[in-house]
């Protein structure tokens, strides 16, 4: 095992139970599909993603010691991600998501991510007891952090030594988190991840697209976006270099829940090869609808 991680995950590990069905579904539907439980949460899609990409990424996230924690890490480690420097709590359970997709998409989703919460920055104390590094020697590598954090913790984070070398990757959970970024959106070494309604949010109105939303972001003060919309075109904004888009390739929709992470996580891989934007984007919008279409994101 090597001694230093190639990209810290911060964020949600936790278990997906995802239900699927081939059908359109509304609130009320009663249908027959496949209820599944495997590995999520932002941080763990993200670190499974790029594991797939040859990395050796570590999670720093907070896990029960219940018989579910003790599956979750065991299963991380298979994938070979680095589970060194976990909060065990002995007093949390494991965190759980719970999903209904249909052929439609995300029908309706539930978040039970109080663990992660509750442990705070608890999560953080690699990163200052010397063993990730320091407030004098910080963490210099990337960073992928996910927006289930709370906003008083990302707002630490913001202000915090311990992040102030480090390759910022930042993305919310969900819509309903996406106002939790905005202490990090004008932090000069931080690239946001947005679909269009979390830009509508953080910038508090609507956008006819998402190269219209990432200009607005860049106008708010981010130094790097990256603003996805479906099957629709995606937009890469950075400051003094405009905003350039590009439209995923076409594909039949198998699947929602962690696209937007498999799409972070490989435009990451792609900029630290040294593609350029455009190449960048190109190969994350495709690493993202071969993922929905049901194959892996390689």
């Amino acid at each position: 095992m090597k001694d230093t991680p190639d990209i810290l995950c911060i964020g949600s590990v936790l278990w997906d139970i995802i239900g699927r069905a081939p059908v359109h579904m509304r609130a009320g539907s009663d249908v027959p599909g496949r209820i599944t439980r495997l590995p999520g949460g932002v941080a763990m899609n993200i670190a499974m993603t790029l594991t797939r990409f040859g990395l050796r990424p570590a999670i720093l996230t907070a896990i029960g010691r219940d018989t579910q924690g003790a599956e979750l890490v065991q299963s991380a480690e298979l994938m070979g991600i680095d589970c060194r420097f976990l909060y065990r709590s002995e007093d949390l359970p494991t965190d759980r998501y719970m999903a209904i997709e249909g052929a439609n998409g995300l029908v309706a989703a539930i978040a039970d991510a109080h663990s992660l919460e509750a442990a705070g920055d608890k999560i953080l104390r690699p990163l200052g007891d010397g063993r990730l590094g320091s407030a004098i020697a910080p963490w210099s590598g990337p960073v992928a952090l996910d927006g289930n954090l709370t906003q008083a913790l990302l707002t630490e984070i913001a202000r915090s030594p311990l992040f102030a070398a480090a390759d910022l990757r930042v993305a919310p959970a969900s819509p309903g988190k996406a106002e939790r970024l905005a202490p990090l959106l004008s932090q000069p070494n931080a690239t946001i991840y947005v679909n269009l309604d979390e830009a509508g949010i953080l910038c508090q109105r609507s956008f006819a697209g998402a190269g219209a939303a990432a200009e607005a972001l860049l106008a708010r003060g981010a130094r790097h976006v990256l603003v996805t919309d479906g099957g629709k075109p995606a937009a890469d904004g950075r400051q003094g270099a405009g905003v350039l888009t590009a439209a995923p390739p076409p594909v039949l929709v198998t699947r929602v829940t962690g696209a937007g992470d498999t799409f972070m996580a490989a435009h990451l891989v792609a900029e630290r090869e040294g593609a350029d934007r455009e190449t960048a984007l190109d190969r994350a919008l495709a690493a993202a609808a071969r993922y929905v279409s049901g194959d892996k994101p390689i």
